[in-house]
């Protein structure tokens, strides 16, 4: 048996032995990885960015030490220094291998770039989104009435619209004023009409009149793939399709071995929770991008997801899953602020978790 390193890719689950420094881009050659590099290894294109995984991997049988790929050298310092890495993130060319490790291939890093598509079905559906718009003209401030602009804003709205009375977010006061007398007291705003979590509310403002229109995001996460539809809230037209890999792919394929992962290692939770918050927002940049929209748009998020994929995107540790009688933190729905996720959307953007049928 070897007693050199044993070095593991994901998505890939390639593997082999390598001797004390070795560079990861050449263990990847060797192995047939799918790790880019244009520049000859000598630290310019970035192209082979990597990210190493630490702890104890049951699945795999080994355990990650903190010291195993070399030190953060001058090489990558530089890099770092005028483009940025992601943290957690080394060049391939310049890490090299010092003992067991488990090594993550992100899809920017892969030649081959995958593309995840899963359909979103064409069906007749009677539209009632919880974000809607409403065009309002505004009365003038008065000295002989004085109140705040929101105040005679809602009243216009309760007037002209028959809405509750409605509250406003913090980032509507902030640009209130000046949207009202832009728009010579006539504005468009984006409501929320509530639910049985947040009181109906002001979410957005716009000077005059606004053509265009909202988004919403249908989200299936699911343990291989992340896929999202981002739909017109007013027509229903699913505008732009995209999916990516789950990045908890590096903690384990299965979903017991990143319960496993996380039961074993103090932080292992936390660390698949991060991954999989990454790789949501680096969808809806790729998505938002597709369509042409500004990702700021997209008001509402609906998720669908297993109860493992529940817990650890929830920030939930999984341990109670991991043994009979599997016991959820709940099964019922959920309803969030996108920041509370730390999903970069619409500041006030509303989120719902379908509930766990089992």
């Amino acid at each position: 048996m070897s007693k050199d390193p044993l070095v593991i890719f994901t998505p890939s689950g390639k593997r082999g032995n390598f001797p004390v420094g070795t560079p990861v881009l050449t263990a990847a050659r060797q192995l047939g990885v799918d790790l880019d590099s244009v520049c000859g290894g000598r630290g310019i294109c970035s192209k082979c960015q990597i990210t190493p995984s630490y702890g104890e991997f049951s699945k795999h049988g080994v355990t990650v030490a903190d010291t195993a790929l070399s030190e953060w050298n001058s090489v990558e310092q530089r890099y770092d220094d005028k483009r940025g890495l992601k943290k957690g993130r080394r060049l391939g060319c310049q890490a090299t291998i010092q003992s067991d490790v488990v090594i993550d291939v992100p899809a920017e890093s892969q030649v081959h770039k995958q593309v995840v598509r899963k359909r979103a079905e064409a069906r007749e559906i009677i539209m009632n989104p919880s974000t809607k718009l409403y065009y309002v003209e505004v009365a003038e401030p008065d000295m002989h009435d004085p109140s705040g602009d929101l105040e005679r804003l809602v009243a216009a709205l309760r007037r002209e619209w028959n809405l509750p009375a409605l509250e406003a977010d913090l980032g509507v006061l902030r640009t209130l004023q000046k949207a009202l007398r832009k728009g010579e007291w006539k504005v468009t705003v984006a409501v929320h009409l509530g639910d049985a979590v947040f009181s109906p509310r002001i979410i957005q403002i716009w000077p005059g009149f606004y053509e265009g229109t909202l988004y919403g995001l249908a989200v299936d996460l699911g343990s291989t793939t992340i896929a999202a539809h981002l739909c017109d809230l007013q027509s229903g037209e699913v505008v732009a399709s995209s999916g990516i890999m789950n990045p908890q792919i590096r903690f384990g394929e299965d979903l017991m071995s990143r319960v496993s992962y996380g039961m074993m290692n103090p932080t292992g939770s936390d660390e698949m929770t991060k991954a999989v918050r990454e790789g949501m927002n680096a969808l809806f940049v790729q998505i938002a991008s597709e369509a042409g929209i500004d990702r700021n748009l997209i008001m509402d998020a609906v998720f669908v997801c297993n109860p493992v994929m529940h817990h650890l995107f929830l920030g939930i540790d999984a341990y109670e899953l991991g043994q009979a009688p599997f016991a959820l933190a709940t099964s019922e729905s959920i309803s969030l602020r996108a920041t509370e996720l730390d999903l970069n959307l619409h500041p006030a953007a509303r989120v719902y978790i379908l509930p766990c049928i089992a």
